[in-house]
């Protein structure tokens, strides 16, 4: 995967840091090096998200420790101030490199499990760069997040194993938000696979989304925390296998309705028309997947 690392090193290259590429050109470069971008098939967006993300991350961790070893290859030992550092012994944790995608997009999510035997409580702490919701019929991306974080009973087969009671113990579990991101990301699960069925289906449940949203399955301080919607990627069709894909983006305070080459301004209000279907049979297949939130306050 060498075309984005060709792609943001030109970037990079440059004098200004920041600036736009065309879309054309960054297809282009994709295909180039990415045969699964080449053919006409259809390709699912929150995976291409998920792609670009960790594969920007990876081009950043690369640039920052060629870095890192060639400034300590310059510095010579009588010039480091403590003298010369013995390397690492095997084992050593190792600081991980925070990437300009980490500050933007990465959150901590904390996994609490009690025992309910000795109310032991366990947590434990992993990052996320967006957040993929189970969704319902007439729902709301509120009450997505409240499920998200619902308490959950382990028992018979899966029981938790306590470390205090030293055996497999029934227990609650519950996921809480430690630290949200400053941009959250929100992946709708439109794609669930049916066991009748024997493959995929697309739900076209409407979920509303509403344009500011505020968290409360937070960990203190980060109660109530306050987001502004400004971006929402669609899929348009019925199906898994087959569809398009179209975005809108807010810009300096009007939203923009972007399909392929063709970009045309919308009102508001008509963010309302991608919620989803309140039937299950309908003409609209025109649904939000994607959400892009933007923290009102500070998250750090």
């Amino acid at each position: 995967m060498t075309c984005l690392a060709d792609l943001f090193s030109q970037i990079s290259s440059q004098k200004k840091k920041t600036g736009v590429i065309a879309p054309k050109r960054f297809v282009q470069r994709l295909k180039k090096q990415n045969e699964l971008f080449r053919s006409y098939m259809h390709q699912d967006a929150h995976e291409f998200l998920n792609y670009l993300l960790n594969e920007v991350v990876d081009i950043l961790e690369k640039e920052a420790k060629a870095t890192k070893t060639e400034h300590k290859t310059s510095s010579s030992p009588e010039k480091i101030a403590n003298g010369p550092k013995a390397p690492l012994a095997n084992g050593v944790h190792k600081e991980p490199v925070v990437t300009w995608v980490h500050n933007i997009f990465q959150g901590i999510l904390t996994n609490e499990t009690r025992c309910l035997r000795c109310e032991t409580v366990t947590a434990r702490d992993e990052t996320f760069l967006d957040l993929s919701l189970d969704i319902e019929q007439n729902s709301s991306i509120t009450s997505c997040l409240k499920n998200f974080s619902s308490t959950e009973t382990l028992h018979s087969e899966d029981k938790f194993f306590c470390d205090k009671c030293c055996s497999l113990q029934e227990a609650q579990k519950r996921m809480k938000i430690k630290k949200p991101p400053h941009i959250l990301v929100i992946h709708l699960k439109r794609f669930k696979y049916m066991e009748q069925l024997g493959r995929y289906k697309k739900l076209s449940y409407r979920v509303v989304f509403p344009l500011e949203l505020k968290l409360s399955n937070t960990v203190e301080p980060y109660t109530d925390v306050e987001y502004s919607l400004f971006a929402v990627v669609v899929h348009v069709g019925s199906g898994p296998n087959h569809g398009h894909y179209v975005s809108l983006v807010k810009s300096h305070n009007h939203w923009l309705f972007f399909d392929d080459e063709n970009v045309e301004m919308i009102e508001e209000s008509a963010v309302q028309t991608f919620f989803g279907s309140s039937q299950e049979y309908s003409s609209n297949t025109d649904h939000g997947y994607i959400l892009f939130y933007e923290s009102l306050g500070p998250t750090k």
